[in-house]
């Protein structure tokens, strides 16, 4: 499956308009990204119109909470996707957050396994998925039971040891958040009104600490130094400095996800001026 080096994050394309989102997945087709990935636990039905309103573009749940969907319904819908449009679906699972899930977050890790073991049962193709890791254990997961890994809201560093722990030949398509304003301040304001929910979030805040940021980094919305690490921030010339980091460090694939301000939405002036960076680093 070729999803390109980079492809658009976004959760405001499942929602509002149909008719409008259909626009935008054809529109990022023709500015020629990749892959699109639907943000914020969505569904596999969900994809079905993207796919439609397009002829190359690959779509992938970025992720389908493991606790929401049974692996039965899953593989058929993904079978039936990938009969109508060849090659352009890719299932992204996770094992989502505590604070999320409630009650029924039990195990994650355990859960994820038997959930793999029961979508192999039901006939879904392990080079169809990507998961979403963070630490060692669903890392190991990805590289075993799936054609990769989505890794969220990270650092080139973790970009580093991610591709160290998945090896050659598995992919790596890590979420890189972006944020296009020049100016330190606003730019650092932005970012910080997206991260904040973030930091509420264990799973995110553990593997932070691992990469060696600090408590006192996770305060207040994050410090500088944790905001210039996971975001890419600034003109065009730093955003591709950024991104080549990740590249550099062993990312096949980026998922860029345009923050903007006032609330996720389909931020076409933004994915226009990015896919610069399909033409340049492509």
């Amino acid at each position: 499956m070729d999803l390109g080096r980079f492809g658009v994050w976004n959760v405001g394309i499942r929602w509002g308009d149909a008719g409008r989102n259909r626009e935008a997945a054809a529109e990022l087709e023709e500015l020629g990204y990749g892959t699109l990935w639907l943000g914020g636990s969505p569904s596999v039905p969900e994809a079905k119109p993207l796919l439609e309103a397009t002829s190359r573009l690959v779509v992938a749940t970025g992720i389908l909470s493991i606790w929401d969907h049974e692996p039965e319904t899953v593989a058929p819908q993904s079978a039936e996707l990938d009969k109508d449009h060849p090659g352009r679906f890719l299932l992204g699972l996770g094992a989502s957050h505590a604070p999320l899930v409630g009650e029924r977050y039990t195990r994650p890790y355990s859960a994820m396994i038997d959930y793999l073991d029961r979508l192999d049962a039901a006939g879904h193709p392990a080079e169809r998925r990507v998961l979403a890791a963070l630490g060692p254990k669903m890392l190991a997961a990805s590289r075993d039971r799936a054609a990769g890994a989505h890794p969220y809201l990270i650092t080139p560093e973790h970009t580093r040891l991610a591709r160290e722990a998945l090896g050659e030949g598995k992919l790596l398509a890590p979420e890189v958040k972006v944020v296009l304003e020049r100016d330190a301040e606003q730019a650092r304001a932005a970012a910080r009104g997206h991260l904040e929910r973030y930091l509420e979030l264990p799973n995110y805040t553990k593997n932070l600490l691992r990469l060696g940021f600090t408590e006192e980094d996770l305060a207040g919305g994050g410090s500088d130094r944790l905001i210039d690490s996971v975001f890419a921030w600034g003109d065009l010339e730093a955003i591709a400095r950024r991104t080549a980091e990740h590249l550099d460090a062993g990312a096949d694939h980026l998922a860029l996800q345009a923050i903007v301000s006032g609330g996720e939405d389909v931020p076409l002036r933004e994915w226009r001026e990015l896919a610069q960076l399909v033409k340049t680093q492509g």
